[in-house]
């Protein structure tokens, strides 16, 4: 079997201009990045905005683990397996990280025949997004520094400065740093750090804009410190406004590019959903609904963090009503949380299967609670076995979900047709009732309660000091009515990721708490969650490089 850059390597590609084509597009409604990427001009967007709608459809998946569950590659092979049925169907995807490329994690392109290409330059620089709000992000943190250098009108505290400047790499080093060191004219020394961009407030504003004046607006409200007399100061007050929104005029376009078998792919917006709202963006899933009869879309990581989100705060803001949900499993990945040792998930363990199936019960249970139909597919695995299969068939059906089972990453989207099937079949026969898990009306802590005890089955949300005396303030200040936007680890339906399964009797620690108030919602950090990642001890940049060709090996 080729690996999964090999495939994309060896893909016949269209011209985006082609691609385009399938969505009644022209090239003047393209800004091109050469043959194969493009972004959809504003024009083009603000010409189609009264189309009607398609339907959207959420992949989503369990919690992860190392054995794998492939909730992207299903993304895309069921975007594919649609166009093979005939139908018109776009795909609507975050851009990744370089973060994880070259940590431990990899790409997010798909896998296998159940890709969007070119991969390396998705997975790379692509279109200079991330560029683009990183370099609106550090302005943003160097114009607050300089007017603390330069006298400091606003009278800001310097050791209450909440911004932190930002870089789409994993780098630790970078979480706790002191600046200003050297002369005078270095500026003023002060404790500062670095979140990866993915996490940056301003990736977040970017994925939630509806259009450039929303952007502006956003970015003008953002808090980046407190005074000496505990009043916030904003990018607006800092008069950054503009500059910033100069950077991120053309980030703002959503990008163009396709699948293996050219079905239209829209990759816009990267925020993960450990430390973010892990959605792609607004602009970029409503523009894919007026032009596609079937919109599928992606939230990051388990259904209890992207799924979420995606809920409570990406359609609660942009007012989206999602058609039907895809959960996203493997037979291994259940055994897995059924305490199975990852070198032995290839055998038949029945036992286990059922012990671990407890996760995606929990999952199906939270996913109703929105009012969505759902149907579970199952990535197949060869050390799968019919006994296994029709276990989960049984258990899925008795549950109340549509089941088919994936073969996507080894077939294309010949190997999603039976999903793309169960997924038609669900959205006539079942009427989506979408509702958002909590009021807008409800204080942050009982929010919080209500995400914590139905989403992840805690029983009980402890604060540190520090969370307490934060959501004092931030109700002081009027922003009780915001989303929350909870940052855990990806792992586990608790804060402890050791803890798989369906973890019961356990209790949520809030170790910190900040408002995003560009983008609208209420940051709570929970256990050791980090918004700077770091590099595991092999890194997976290790094993890249490019060869004698110039053809780039290793990424995946």
């Amino acid at each position: 079997m080729l690996t999964d850059i090999e495939i994309a390597q060896q893909a016949e590609l269209y011209h985006i201009k082609e691609v385009a084509a399938k969505l009644d597009m022209t090239e003047d409604d393209l800004l091109l990045y050469g043959r194969y990427k493009a972004k959809i001009s504003d024009e083009y967007i603000e010409r189609v905005k009264d189309n009607p709608d398609g339907k959207l459809i959420l992949v989503t998946a369990i919690n992860p683990t190392p054995a794998g569950e492939g909730k992207t590659t299903v993304t895309v092979g069921l975007g594919q397996a649609m166009g093979r049925l005939g139908k018109k169907a776009v795909i609507a995807l975050r851009e990744p990280s370089l973060g994880p490329c070259f940590g431990v994690k990899g790409g997010a392109a798909g896998g296998g025949y159940s890709q969007v290409v070119p991969m390396e330059d998705l997975n790379l620089h692509f279109t200079g997004d991330f560029h683009a709000i990183t370099s609106a992000n550090n302005l943003l943190a160097a114009m607050m520094d300089n007017h603390i250098h330069q006298g400091n009108a606003l009278m800001i505290d310097p050791k209450r400065i909440v911004f932190k400047r930002c870089l789409d790499m994993n780098d630790r080093a970078l979480r706790n740093i002191i600046i200003g060191m050297g002369k005078k004219a270095d500026g003023v020394v002060r404790q500062d750090g670095f979140v990866i961009t993915v996490a940056s407030e301003i990736m977040a504003i970017l994925c939630l804009a509806k259009d450039i004046n929303d952007l502006k607006e956003r970015l003008s409200k953002i808090i980046v410190a407190y005074t000496y007399d505990n009043q916030p100061v904003t990018a607006g007050q800092l008069n950054a406004v503009g500059a910033m929104t100069a950077l991120l005029k053309d980030a703002l376009m959503p990008n163009l590019i396709q699948t293996l078998e050219h079905t239209p792919a829209i990759v816009h917006g990267g925020p993960f959903a450990n430390i973010a709202h892990g959605c792609n963006s607004v602009r970029a899933t409503k523009t894919a609904l007026k032009i596609a009869d079937y919109v599928i879309t992606e939230a990051g990581f388990g259904a209890d963090l992207g799924a979420e989100k995606f809920f409570d705060i990406k359609c609660r803001m942009a007012g989206l009503k999602p058609d039907a949900v895809v959960l996203v499993a493997t037979i291994r990945a259940l055994k897995y949380n059924g305490g199975v040792k990852k070198t032995d998930l290839s055998d038949e363990n029945l036992d286990a299967l059922k012990s671990g199936i407890v996760n995606l019960e929990k999952h199906i249970e939270n996913l109703k609670l929105y009012g969505v139909p759902v149907v579970v597919t199952l990535n197949k695995f060869v050390t799968d076995t019919d006994a296994e299969l029709t276990f989960v068939k049984q258990f899925c059906e008795e549950h109340g979900c549509d089941f088919a089972v994936s073969e996507v990453w080894e077939k294309g989207g010949e190997g999603g047709v039976e999903l793309a099937n169960a997924v038609l079949r669900t959205l006539e026969t079942k009427k989506s009732d979408f509702k958002v898990l909590y009021d807008s009306s409800l204080s942050i802590k009982e929010k919080i309660h209500t995400i914590a005890t139905k989403i992840y089955g805690a029983s009980d949300v402890a604060y540190s000091t520090e969370a307490e005396r934060a959501i004092t303030k931030i109700e002081d200040m009027g922003f009780s009515d915001m989303c929350v936007c909870m940052a855990k680890n990806q792992y586990s339906l608790s804060d402890d990721a050791t803890k798989l399964g369906r973890p019961t009797g356990f209790t949520i620690h809030i170790r910190e708490v900040y408002v995003s108030a560009g983008a609208g919602f209420v940051v709570a950090i929970t256990g050791a969650i980090m918004t700077m990642p770091g590099l595991p001890k092999q890194p997976a940049a290790e094993k890249i490089y490019v060869d004698d060709n110039g053809i780039t090996v290793g990424l995946f």
